[in-house]
């Protein structure tokens, strides 16, 4: 694909030579389904590293703190979502929040914010999906993620987050953004499935279901989330101790949000099967290192919002096939189809459950 930059392989050559890197052998990464990319480097002297290339003019502008929800929703999606829009200030700063707290972000020995470029510590193959494929029992990972996640609740969530490329503001996963989520659902799936039809009655009776949830959240948003932190954003490193075995990165777009927005994200992915066994194990783990005033209450939240997640994510997948023509992703929904079904069913969630009964064939959800 060519690339809407010509000039951006000179701009990365000039920043890799400057970072005394211009010799290194360098091998592309798969793509994903951002605009960002990366490169593994292998210089002349040294361990592996990392080229991170998002430039800042790819994608809408992240929003400010102090936009009205009305001037989000002009500026776009990142705006009304609270995503960093790929920008690597945010990257630096989250990354030195996790350090400061004990927990694997990668190093960054060299980066330029201004043009989206960085090169980052080399955290190796280890990715938790792909050890588990390999073979290794999954029970200590996912314990492992769930014990570095309770360090990330424990080390606060400051308005301001200060890194190596400037200050970043940690905002709230609000009313506008968790709707907002909630809302691609009814935005992307009918150009998925011609025969779902919402008109404006049916997406104001969406909303009104899915408000008690949206409040609940927002109200609850207390710790620092990493929003997407499942076991292909996390990396084994047993050569390190305690929480700091789990690397963690694709980190750019955390907010303040309710404390059960990682877990769930963990224990009920979109990419491979969590037993439902395990899940209940992990729960159970991070109550135990948690700090959790009130567990029936914790848990309403994270069914929840769970659900709106996944309605979320079928609308993110629904609008990677339609407008993008990626149909690989048609392959992740029947699993996200199973978590909302399952979901559904749970203390507050009735209202949600009659609306897609009402509006979602039942060959659809599945």
């Amino acid at each position: 694909m060519t690339e809407a930059n010509p000039n951006r392989e000179a701009e990365r050559r000039a920043f890799l030579a400057a970072a005394g890197l211009g010799d290194a052998r360098r091998e592309p990464l798969p793509g994903d389904a951002s605009t960002r990319r990366y490169e593994r480097l292998f210089p002349a002297d040294g361990p592996s590293l990392m080229l991170m290339d998002q430039a800042a003019s790819a994608e809408s502008p992240p929003a400010d703190p102090s936009w009205s929800p009305e001037r989000r929703r002009a500026e776009g999606w990142n705006a009304v979502a609270r995503l960093s829009a790929g920008r690597i200030e945010a990257f630096a700063a989250v990354a030195a929040h996790l350090r400061a707290a004990g927990l694997s972000a990668p190093d960054m020995p060299a980066l330029d914010a201004p043009a989206g470029l960085a090169v980052l510590e080399d955290f190796g193959e280890g990715v938790f999906a792909r050890v588990i494929e390999d073979g290794q029992d999954e029970t200590p990972l996912y314990l492992a993620a769930v014990e570095a996640l309770a360090r990330l609740h424990a080390a606060g969530a400051p308005s301001i987050l200060t890194g190596p490329a400037g200050d970043w503001p940690l905002q709230t996963y609000d009313e506008t953004a968790l709707q907002g989520g909630a809302d691609l659902f009814v935005e992307w799936l009918p150009r998925l499935r011609p025969e779902l039809r919402f008109d404006d009655a049916v997406i104001a009776e969406w909303r009104g279901a899915w408000a008690p949830v949206v409040a609940e959240g927002a109200a609850g948003a207390s710790v620092m989330a990493h929003r997407d932190y499942h076991a292909e954003n996390l990396i084994w490193l047993p050569e390190r101790d305690g929480v700091a075995r789990v690397g963690m990165i694709d980190f750019q777009d955390a907010v303040r949000a309710h404390p059960s927005w990682d877990l769930h994200s963990l224990l009920q992915d979109a990419r491979r099967d969590v037993s439902l066994e395990l899940e209940a194990e992990a729960l159970d783990h991070y109550f135990a290192v948690a700090d959790v005033a009130d567990r029936e209450a914790f848990l309403r939240g994270y069914a929840g919002l769970a659900a709106l997640n996944e309605a979320r994510i079928l609308g993110i997948f629904a609008r990677l096939i339609a407008r993008d023509g990626k149909p690989r992703y048609a392959a992740f929904m029947p699993r996200m189809w199973a978590h909302l079904n399952r979901n559904l069913t749970r203390p507050g969630l009735a209202g949600v459950a009659r609306w897609i009964d009402r509006h979602v064939p039942a060959e659809v959800r599945q």
